[in-house]
């Protein structure tokens, strides 16, 4: 059984779960390893204009597990998903332990993008995120990076290079050791989530 304890003991050491076809947990500590640097993140032009026009309300933790659940739905290309319900719930609790967080795109009340992570200390693993209108990920991706700033995070963690579409904001691979080093670093900075503005 998943556990929010398990979650965050398996994070401080680089490991992070995923569910099969069947439900059943497995655990990954891939080499290399995906993130986005903080202090290079890129936003291209076009995305620069439409996060400026705030076609999009930006809201966090408001709906923590709805997203969760945007992200499990089947897309074209992947009608299964790795997030199982065990997930779901076990995740759902460590947000509400303040160890994951949401950040959603909202559009005339409605939910239409956005993403979810663990958040402990320094570190931020991304996990998820989609989008039901254009571009609604990729300005919660901007909301999000801004926010991890101005709380002094210093590790995004994006795991796999699983999206090719987050090259274009600057998402490197490095080797586990390295990873493993700065893991080890982000783990003694006292980050906030909810730094003031």
């Amino acid at each position: 059984m998943l556990t929010p304890d398990m979650l965050i003991a398996a994070y401080c050491q680089g490991l992070f779960p995923m569910a099969d076809e069947h439900g059943v947990i497995h655990w990954y500590d891939p080499h290399p390893r995906a993130i986005l640097p903080l202090e290079a993140f890129h936003v291209p032009h076009r995305l620069a204009r439409t996060v400026r026009k705030g076609v999009f309300t930006i809201r966090t933790d408001t709906a923590f597990t709805d997203v969760m659940r945007a992200c499990a739905e089947p897309a074209p290309g992947r009608e299964t998903t790795w997030i199982s319900e065990e997930m779901i719930v076990a995740y759902s609790a460590l947000h509400r332990m303040g160890f994951a967080h949401s950040v959603e795109a909202w559009r005339d009340g409605r939910l239409v993008g956005g993403l979810y992570g663990v958040a402990i200390r320094g570190l931020f693993a991304g996990e998820s995120m989609f989008s039901r209108e254009r571009d609604a990920s990729k300005v919660a991706l901007v909301h999000l990076v801004e926010r991890l700033r101005r709380g002094g995070y210093v590790l995004l963690d994006s795991q796999f290079l699983g999206s090719p579409h987050l090259l274009q904001f600057g998402l490197i691979e490095i080797p586990r050791w390295e990873y493993r080093r700065r893991l080890a670093q982000a783990l003694q900075i006292d980050a906030s989530w909810d730094a003031p503005v």
